[in-house]
């Protein structure tokens, strides 16, 4: 039988407890968000702050962000992935072509040729990734992956009427894959940040840089570059690039599980789709922009996309030999991918 004197005690201990546990629910988790990009760029202003607004208002500001744009937390866009694998910052956003092999698997979305827009491209990344690629994330939490629209070739003198034009010609590559396929195309590929872009040309360090349509202000480009190479509507894109967003493991671990829900009803494939459906949406007023500035845009039509795949088929194979290098099936990879990328890829 329990005594009167337990029964007070495990009372007294529950009231002593409660207030504890009630200051728990109040408790406010302040969150660092660190990425390369401005806060004036579309993805960060019209993408990353709406999300962090919506997380602090459905925790009721028991999540607060930090948001360090412009790489304000310090570093390079390069070392973003480990500063939210070691905590430097809790959230980080950055392109998987600055950490260079350090996401390989998901590299895939990055070939020549390989997408088609920035919504159905970046569902089927995150379907991918989740299927093949998490063993690239083990040391993170992932939050969205994603594409951006389709890249586009900017220069500053010369007009690159066709995929022969390309030689000979410096031009900024984003990634460790979109130089490969500037080096099969005869190009001279230079890689570097995005922030590094507009001091270059200027000083005529390179010719032209690749990146989409809606990241041509942010990096000067509406100033320094005054001819636009893409291939027609309805072809696949010279190239892409994926992005990520990922947490630090630990600190998402140790939010209350309420917490966990609402950053994950916030995250994954709809969001990853959401993000390439706004970064792709910027494209098209940009691009008429800078064609009512008179600037010249030329799309390159059916044949000189089958011309730019033969050049840059070797880029491919190239991956491919990689994962199986890897332990994985290259070509399987491959197919699979494809596959996913016809699966949401936009009805005409």
């Amino acid at each position: 039988m329990i005594g009167r004197r337990t029964l007070i005690q495990g009372a007294g201990a529950g009231l002593l407890a409660a207030p504890f546990l009630n200051l728990r629910a109040q408790e406010v988790h302040k969150l660092r968000f660190s990425t390369f990009m401005p806060n004036t760029s579309n993805v960060y202003a019209n993408i990353h702050k709406p999300w962090m607004e919506r997380i602090e208002k459905e925790s009721g500001g028991r999540l607060k962000f930090e948001p360090y744009p412009s790489m304000q937390l310090g570093g390079t866009p390069a070392q973003l992935f480990d500063q939210a694998r070691d905590g430097v910052s809790d959230i980080s956003f950055a392109l998987s072509g600055y950490a260079a092999g350090r996401l390989p698997t998901i590299e895939l979305f990055e070939l020549p040729g390989f997408t088609y827009d920035g919504e159905g491209s970046s569902k089927a990344l995150w379907e991918f990734a989740m299927q093949h690629a998490m063993g690239d994330f083990k040391d993170v939490h992932v939050l969205a992956l994603h594409n951006h629209g389709l890249n586009v070739v900017h220069t500053r003198t010369k007009a690159l009427k066709s995929v022969a034009d390309f030689k000979g010609v410096k031009i900024r590559g984003a990634s460790r894959t979109s130089t490969q396929i500037l080096n099969a195309l005869g190009a001279i590929p230079v890689g570097m940040p995005l922030p590094q872009v507009p001091d270059a040309l200027s000083k005529g360090v390179i010719e032209g840089a690749v990146v989409p349509w809606d990241t041509v202000p942010p990096a000067k480009l509406n100033e320094l570059t005054s001819f636009h190479t893409e291939f027609a509507k309805g072809l696949p894109g010279y190239n892409n690039s994926t992005q990520f967003m990922v947490m630090n493991k630990k600190r998402y671990q140790a939010l209350p599980a309420d917490l966990q829900k609402i950053i994950d009803k916030n995250s994954g494939l709809e969001f990853s789709g959401l993000s390439g459906r706004i970064i792709a949406g910027g494209d098209d007023p940009v691009r008429k922009m800078v064609i009512e500035k008179g600037s010249t845009v030329t799309a390159l039509d059916k044949s000189e996309f089958d011309q730019f795949m033969r050049k840059t088929a070797g880029v491919i194979d190239t991956w491919i030999q990689d994962m199986n290098k890897r332990g994985q099936d290259g070509k399987k990879l491959y197919e699979a991918g494809q596959a996913l990328i016809e699966k949401h890829r936009p009805k005409a």
